[in-house]
């Protein structure tokens, strides 16, 4: 099945509230965006953000530039649908993350919760980590949630990828430094729990890697 068709389908027949990844309250990805962001004019996308209620407690912490990107134009206007008026402060875009013509250096915070584990090709990976290095500002943060190695091997009938902190490091390379990880159990709507590996990096391409460590 085509992609966008997929997950266009899965939001149609489970609902906002129904599908497995369903947050009440995104703590964890809020939690780690201030971490890296005290400043409420910081730029940030959410990729695979869907309905996903990141975007609202982003909105509510005061955040005033957030886009979300999306696959899924059923997912984004539940999302819409839900923030109502206040819908029209977000950047919405629907588009396949690994083609989106996305703005170079254009964010200085990169979030994916569960977006990165579905693509088991390892083509399409070296395509996400480009796509990445080209759209987040050098000295920029990249925050991704994937299924640990002791999570669910399929998702919405899909296979998956599975990683540790330090395998998912290790996808995107030496240009990202990891800050931090985390585990998180996260229960499904029908109550199943899942475990999440996620990494926090900063990017940091040569010259800017080497600029900090004069700095420090």
């Amino acid at each position: 099945m085509d992609p966008k068709a997929h997950w266009n389908s899965v939001y149609q027949t489970k609902g906002e509230r129904g599908v497995s990844w369903y947050q009440t309250d995104a703590e964890l990805s809020l939690r780690l965006i201030k971490s890296v962001s005290s400043s409420r004019n910081a730029t940030i996308v959410d990729v695979g953000g869907g309905a996903s209620t990141l975007v609202d407690g982003l909105l509510n912490a005061g955040y005033g530039d957030v886009t979300v990107l999306d696959l899924s134009a059923t997912g984004i206007q539940l999302a819409r649908t839900r923030l109502g008026a206040v819908a029209q402060q977000v950047t919405w875009v629907e588009a396949d993350v690994l083609t989106a013509e996305l703005a170079e250096s254009a964010f200085d915070i990169w979030h994916d919760r569960a977006v990165f584990h579905f693509l088991i090709n390892q083509r399409d990976r070296h395509r996400y980590v480009s796509q990445v290095q080209r759209a987040v500002k050098p000295g920029g943060h990249v925050i991704v949630g994937t299924f640990a190695e002791d999570g669910p091997e399929r998702c919405s009938g899909l296979s998956v990828a599975r990683y540790s902190a330090e395998a998912l490091h290790g996808e995107f390379g030496t240009d990202f430094r990891l800050l931090g990880s985390e585990r998180q159990v996260h229960i499904t709507p029908s109550g199943v729990p899942q475990v999440f590996t996620y990494c926090v990096c900063r990017y940091c391409p040569a010259g800017i890697a080497e600029a900090l460590k004069s700095a420090a």
